[in-house]
């Protein structure tokens, strides 16, 4: 093929025989070399070690469900000292057995992360070299339209050399549109494949979580399995004070006072009853519903609170609230409630922005209204009141399954912290230590729960 015969004829020889040669790879016309077939070798290999892995989980899985039938059984006996020595191995059986699934999950995820960051990383380069390829073509092309149509007639020796140019023109025009295609779908890959590695990412942080919460349970049991080995059948006495120790160990937390903000406190029996009935519906964990009023009782403690009796005029709620967003809907909900707006406890700013947040949930005026109808629903409370705990507690965990809190697992559960706490601003890391706050409370907070419930 004739081309441009006067200083544009090598480049655009390149640019067609390159753009032939992306073609060619593209479609797969290249011959299976030594290290391609390596590599079928070692995804097969890969293959066979899933499908082991996969098989290792499903009897761990079948153990697990042995096991639980076997301590359920055991729990329904009377107490004795061999029955609750048989709970505890069963205990520490299941413990075990769930440390081992984590592991084999971590095992299929470690190689399907690794798989994927390779993914990413071929991606990525893919992209550069295409961006290259199409800023030369994007070059030439600018070269050729600042050309002179009569110049590049004259250019030619014959004129059927200029419909050969034009030609290749066109062509050199085609390949621009379809790498854009390509770039464009490979960016589009490259997204899907980052979206799945953060999930297999967060999957493998909560199956390392699981493994540290049951660890220390094994521990605990093991602890205890002991004491209760020491005892021999004429210690029956010393069985039976374990076992009042237990039931005042209980009553010492379950009459423990739960504080809350800006309401009246309850005990952490009533709390933990209150939180577990709204779970059913919510599917949200109660030890984490309960860190997190928890954890905004502690910040509001902190900060102190705003707009009480005597409280100085900057504290007043038309100081401290978004004047349009908040201050029109806090005063419909005190006036439906039918409380005093000047007297009503706020919080106050934290020391950057509005202020205004009610009760033990923290809502805000504007957040609360649109939840009062769902809140309503559950509870039958209508209107719904910011400062009624079965109100503040049924709210918190709706906004926290709308956060994704109800997925379970420990980055879906800090991830809704955070954004319960800092909306749109969570991933800031400035924020941090809210979600790990509340992830330390939340383990507190399973623990009493577990010994409330005998666990």
């Amino acid at each position: 093929m004739v081309l441009f015969n006067r200083g544009k004829e090598g480049i655009l020889k390149g640019l067609v025989l390159a753009t032939l040669f992306s073609f060619m790879i593209g479609g797969a016309i290249i011959v299976l070399g030594p290290a391609t077939v390596s590599a079928q070798q070692s995804e097969a290999e890969k293959l066979a070690r899933e499908n082991e892995l996969r098989k290792q989980l499903e009897q761990v899985e079948a153990d697990i469900a042995r096991n639980t039938q076997l301590l359920q059984s055991k729990q329904k006996e009377s107490s004795s000292i061999e029955r609750d020595i048989s709970i505890l191995t069963y205990e520490i059986n299941q413990a075990k057995l769930k440390i081992k699934q984590k592991q084999i999950e971590i095992q299929r995820l470690g190689g399907d992360i690794t798989k994927r960051e390779n993914t990413i990383n071929d991606l990525s380069v893919e992209i550069e070299q295409e961006k290259e390829s199409l800023a030369e073509l994007l070059r030439e092309t600018k070269s050729l339209d600042r050309t002179d149509l009569a110049e590049l007639i004259l250019g030619n020796n014959t004129l059927s050399d200029f419909f050969v140019d034009m030609d290749s023109f066109k062509f050199i025009q085609s390949n621009i549109h379809q790498s854009f295609q390509v770039m464009r779908g490979t960016q589009v890959e490259a997204t899907k494949e980052k979206v799945t590695l953060e999930r297999r990412k967060s999957a493998e942080e909560d199956a390392k979580r699981i493994i540290e919460s049951e660890t220390k349970k094994i521990a605990a049991a093991e602890a205890e399995k002991k004491k209760l080995l020491a005892l021999s059948r004429s210690e029956e006495k010393a069985y039976k004070d374990i076992i009042s120790e237990r039931e005042v160990q209980r009553a010492a937390i379950r009459s423990a006072l739960f504080r809350l903000r800006d309401s009246a406190n309850i005990t952490f029996g009533e709390a933990v009853d209150m939180a577990v009935s709204i779970s059913k519906q919510t599917g949200v964990r109660p030890a984490f519903a309960l860190a997190i009023l928890k954890q905004e009782s502690n910040i509001g403690q902190n900060v102190g609170t705003c707009n009480r009796p005597g409280d100085p005029p900057e504290k007043q709620y038309d100081k401290i609230m978004h004047p349009t967003r908040d201050i029109p809907p806090f005063l419909r909900i005190t006036s439906e409630l039918g409380l005093d707006p000047k007297t009503t406890p706020l919080s106050c700013p934290l020391g950057y922005g509005y202020g205004g947040a009610m009760g033990p949930a923290q809502f805000i005026p504007s957040t609360w209204e649109p939840y009062k109808a769902r809140i309503a629903g559950v509870t039958g409370n209508n209107p719904p009141s910011p400062w009624r705990p079965q109100d503040a507690f049924t709210a918190s965990q709706l906004l926290l399954r709308d956060l994704g809190a109800a997925a379970g697992g420990y980055t879906a559960e800090r991830t809704a912290s955070l954004r319960y706490y800092a909306g749109g601003n969570w991933s800031d890391p400035r924020n941090a230590f809210y979600g790990d706050s509340v992830m330390r409370l939340a383990m507190e907070m399973q623990a009493q729960i577990d010994i409330l419930q005998g666990n």
